[in-house]
């Protein structure tokens, strides 16, 4: 049985730029031991990145959040410093969930990454739904929210739909 870990978007933009915070930062060094754990092991490791366009503030999320943020080809848009494994998949995904995840070939899966209460849980979602008979995990310790109260509804609602938060 292969394990998947999906890093969703630890990037710049979300850790110490534009939209960071104190407990993203803090939790840099376990997703870094968490993704050495899969490599190590010989695990699949799938990084997503938020990716904007400069028209970002046109666009319905760039209403309701009027902060540019992951623009394509910044500095904020990078994954952060240390964390990426050269030759892991990269999907690029324009928003907050990646619809396209059924193209993929899952026995279990855990994400990791930021931000717990908007594309963790979006993803997390989008795989139970697509994947109901497998098991989707979430390491809380490897993720951070926009608060920390946001974080632990997050948690509380991915529980309520059968994912196991760890």
């Amino acid at each position: 049985m292969s394990k998947t870990l999906i890093v969703v978007d630890m990037q710049n933009d979300f850790i110490d730029m534009a939209l960071g915070t104190k407990e993203a930062v803090a939790i840099v060094p376990n997703v870094i031991n968490k993704i050495k754990s899969y490599v190590d092991n010989g695990d699949e490791v799938i990084f997503t990145r938020d990716t904007h366009q400069s028209d970002y503030l046109d666009t319905p999320e760039g209403i309701k959040l009027p902060v540019p943020h992951c623009i394509e080809g910044t500095k904020g848009w990078e994954i952060y410093d240390g964390v990426y494994v050269e030759g892991c998949k990269i999907v690029n995904k324009p928003n907050f969930g990646w619809p396209n995840w059924f193209m993929e070939s899952f026995d279990e899966v855990e994400l990791i990454g930021l931000c717990t209460d908007i594309c963790v849980v979006s993803n997390a979602l989008i795989i139970k739904a697509q994947f109901p008979d497998i098991k989707v995990t979430v390491d809380s310790s490897c993720c951070a929210g926009v608060t920390p109260e946001t974080h632990d509804a997050a948690l509380s609602t991915m529980k309520m739909c059968q994912i196991d938060v760890i």
